[in-house]
C-alpha cells in the first residue's frame, strides 16, 4: 500500500460548472489544499451520468494510470455509472465515492431508468472502501443500497459570510430562485403556484442555466406565457458571481420548489444573507432550512406552495418572524474551513 497521501479527485467535466455539486467539490479541494494536502484534480471526459462506451474506456484508462494504492475519490455523478471500471481497480486503489444524491432519485426519469440506475449505483458503491455524502438525508437514502453504515461519512457543505440583503425598495416583493432549469428543481410547480397570486405585488427572478436541459427551459418559457406571467417572471440564465450577489442583495424572499435536494447549498446561501425561505420539504431541504426561518411545503403541491407564498406577502407578522429567524441563523452557519477539516478527517482510515 502506498504511503502517498495525495488525493486523486476525479470529477466529470469542468470543475467550474455552476451547480451546487461542482461548487462543493471545488471548495473542498481548495480547503484541503489550504490544509496542506496535495490534491490532483482529474477531469473525466464524456457525457456523465449517461456515458457511452468511449467515455467509459477513457475513464478506465484514467484509473489505470493512477499509482498503486492511490487515494482515489470519484464524484458519484461519474462513479455511480461505472461499476465495472471501479471493480477492475478495487484491489489496487483506495476508492472513495462522493455522493451528493442518488442518481435514481432524479426527477423526470422513468421508473425503469430509476431501477436500472439504482442497480448500477449499488454495484458501484459495493466497490469502494468509503462513501462521503453531503447530507445526512443522502446518507440515510443509501440504506436502500445495502452499504455498510461504517463506510459512510457525512460532510455537509460550508457557507461564505455575506452581507445582509437589503430587500427591494419598492412596494413589490422580490422573489429569487437560484437553480438550474431542470425538472428536479420544480420551476413548473413554482410558476403554477404564482399564477394563483396574480393580484399580489411580486416579481420573480430565476437565476440558473438554461443550457443543461434546453427542453425544460423551453417548456418553462411556454408555461410562463400560458399563465400570463411574462411581466413578473424573468429567467436570467446562468449569471456571474457579481450579478448573483446583486440578486441576493435585492431579494425579499428565497424560493425553491425542488422535488429532491441532496443538500441545497443555495438555502444556506440565502440564510447567509438573512433571507427567509419558502421551499419544498423534499430530500435534505427540511433539515437544511433553519427552524423558523422558512415555510416548507410538500414537494409538487402548487396549492400548498401558493398558500405559503401568500402568507409571506400578506401577513406582516409571519414575514417579520421569518426574517428574524433567518438573521439569527446566520451566526450558526458552518464555514468551508470546517467542512474541509471534516472532509480531511474522513480521508483518514
Amino acid at each position: 500500500m502506498s504511503s502517498d497521501q495525495t488525493l486523486y479527485f476525479l470529477i466529470p467535466g469542468d470543475i467550474d460548472t455552476r451547480t451546487g455539486g461542482y461548487r462543493y467539490d471545488k471548495r473542498i479541494i481548495e480547503g484541503l489544499r489550504a490544509l496542506g494536502r496535495e490534491v490532483q484534480l482529474i477531469s473525466l471526459e464524456g457525457n456523465f451520468p449517461t456515458p457511452d462506451a468511449n467515455d467509459l474506456v477513457r475513464a478506465q484508462a484514467c484509473l489505470e494510470n493512477l499509482p498503486d494504492g492511490a487515494l482515489t475519490l470519484i464524484d458519484a455523478l461519474a462513479g455511480s455509472v461505472m461499476p465495472e471500471q471501479l471493480a477492475s481497480q478495487a484491489d489496487r486503489l483506495r476508492l472513495i465515492s462522493l455522493v451528493h444524491h442518488p442518481l435514481a432519485l432524479e426527477t423526470g426519469i422513468s421508473a425503469t431508468t430509476a431501477r436500472e440506475l439504482e442497480q448500477t449505483e449499488a454495484a458501484a458503491l459495493a466497490q469502494v472502501q468509503r462513501i462521503i455524502t453531503t447530507s445526512h438525508s443522502t446518507a440515510l437514502s443509501l440504506q436502500d443500497y445495502a452499504v455498510a453504515d461504517d463506510t459512510v461519512v457525512t460532510v455537509c457543505p460550508g457557507t461564505d459570510l455575506a452581507p445582509l440583503a437589503t430587500g427591494s425598495d419598492r412596494q413589490v416583493f422580490q422573489l429569487l430562485c437560484v437553480a438550474t432549469l431542470t425538472p428536479r428543481k420544480g420551476h413548473s410547480v413554482l410558476l403554477e403556484a404564482l399564477a394563483e397570486l396574480s393580484e399580489l405585488p411580486w416579481e420573480l427572478v430565476c437565476a440558473g442555466s438554461q443550457d443543461r436541459d434546453p427542453a425544460t427551459a423551453r417548456a418553462l418559457q411556454e408555461q410562463t406565457r400560458t399563465l400570463a406571467l411574462q411581466d413578473p417572471v424573468r429567467f436570467a440564465g446562468e449569471v456571474d458571481e457579481q450579478t448573483l450577489q446583486h440578486l441576493y442583495h435585492e431579494a425579499d424572499l428565497f424560493v425553491l420548489a425542488s422535488f429532491h435536494e441532496g443538500y441545497g447549498m443555495v438555502l444556506d446561501e440565502a440564510i447567509a444573507r438573512g433571507l427567509p425561505i419558502v421551499a419544498s420539504n423534499a430530500g435534505a431541504m427540511a433539515s437544511t432550512v433553519p427552524h423558523g426561518a422558512g415555510l416548507l411545503c410538500q414537494a409538487g403541491d402548487a396549492g400548498e406552495l401558493a398558500a405559503a407564498l401568500r402568507r409571506f406577502m400578506e401577513e406582516a407578522d409571519t414575514r417579520h418572524s421569518l426574517q428574524t429567524a433567518a438573521r439569527l441563523a446566520r451566526s450558526r452557519l458552518r464555514s468551508w474551513q470546517q467542512a474541509a477539516e471534516e472532509f480531511n478527517e474522513a480521508l483518514q482510515w
